[in-house]
């Protein structure tokens, strides 16, 4: 049971002055001193938040994401041979580049209104400020201070990096062994505001970057170019509702200016600890040639590997 001082941590929370975005921009000391000293309160704000709710929002689980997926997911779980099935589902768009439908468009529209709820929340949140500060963007990952602290929805971000990506980056982009540490945020591109995002490489060993629009929130623009290397090709990726793109953190990328409308994705990465990722060449790890990681087995790590759960515990080195 909370005690009597904890029990009003929303109204509390509700009630912080949060830094400006100059002062973010800036990485003033304060930012940090700010998330850092209320981040017991904002969990606790974000409890209350989720109780006071209970019975007007979904409960973000598994479900949201789509049958096809889920179903060999599940299957590959219970017997890692099975693991093929899963591969299936992706479509290589250039070596270490690989799309394939995420969420069940279906149930966006329940997960949307979620997320439209935890913005209106009027709880702090801090937002993800790498390469640039996204005014609408959300931090994911408890090793963030300010990140969306709900209960139910940390259970169901670490389920999908636990159940779904991790083994899935070890099946398509070869990252066991760099893939103990998680990290996440949320993302949204305006015309008028945070539009476009320059060529760049993540700090990861593999990104997974999912579209959350609905069917009838179209947007013109902002494609998304990714550059191999290799062949020294640019492909063009376009995103749709539900659909996820994963890659290796290193595959230079670039977003083109959003010219109409909204596109809002979630974006989650892995990595080792204390940030380690594969060096090098892609070859590093992973299959590079043309055909895919999904017909060749990596040398030394087995398909039950594949399908197990990292044995260190999470550290707390964010990337921003």
């Amino acid at each position: 049971m909370k005690t009597m001082e904890h029990t009003n941590a929303l109204a509390e929370a509700r009630a912080l002055e949060v830094p400006s975005r100059e002062l973010s921009l800036r990485r003033d000391p304060s930012v940090s001193q700010f998330w850092n000293n209320n981040r017991i309160l904002l969990e606790e704000a974000w409890a209350e938040w989720e109780i006071e709710n209970k019975d007007d929002l979904l409960v973000p689980d598994e479900t949201l994401l789509d049958p096809k997926l889920r179903k060999a997911i599940n299957d590959a779980w219970e017997n890692p041979e099975k693991e093929n099935a899963v591969a299936d589902l992706w479509e290589e768009i250039i070596p270490g580049v690989y799309v394939a439908q995420f969420f069940n468009v279906e149930r966006l529209a329940e997960f949307r209104k979620y997320l439209e709820a935890v913005v209106n929340s009027e709880i702090p949140k801090r937002a993800p400020y790498g390469i640039q500060l996204n005014r609408y963007g959300l931090m994911l990952d408890p090793r963030t201070e300010g990140h969306l602290a709900a209960p139910s929805f940390q259970a169901f971000y670490n389920d999908m990096m636990d159940r779904f990506m991790r083994p899935i980056a070890r099946l398509l982009l070869g990252t066991y062994g760099y893939d103990n540490q998680t990290f996440g945020f949320s993302i949204q591109y305006n015309p008028d505001k945070d539009k476009d995002l320059h060529a760049h490489t993540d700090a990861s060993a593999a990104t997974l970057n999912i579209n959350i629009n609905l069917p009838d929130e179209v947007f013109t623009g902002s494609e998304v170019d990714f550059y191999d290397k290799a062949s020294r090709k640019t492909i063009q990726a376009i995103f749709e509702p539900g659909k996820a793109i994963i890659h290796r953190g290193n595959v230079p990328h670039a977003t083109h200016p959003i010219t109409s409308g909204q596109r809002s994705n979630l974006v989650v990465w892995l990595y080792g600890d204390n940030m380690e990722i594969p060096r090098g060449s892609t070859s590093s790890y992973g299959n590079t040639s043309s055909n895919s990681i999904k017909d060749v087995a990596l040398e030394n790590v087995t398909a039950r590997q594949r399908w197990s759960l990292p044995d260190g515990p999470k550290d707390t080195v964010a990337p921003f």
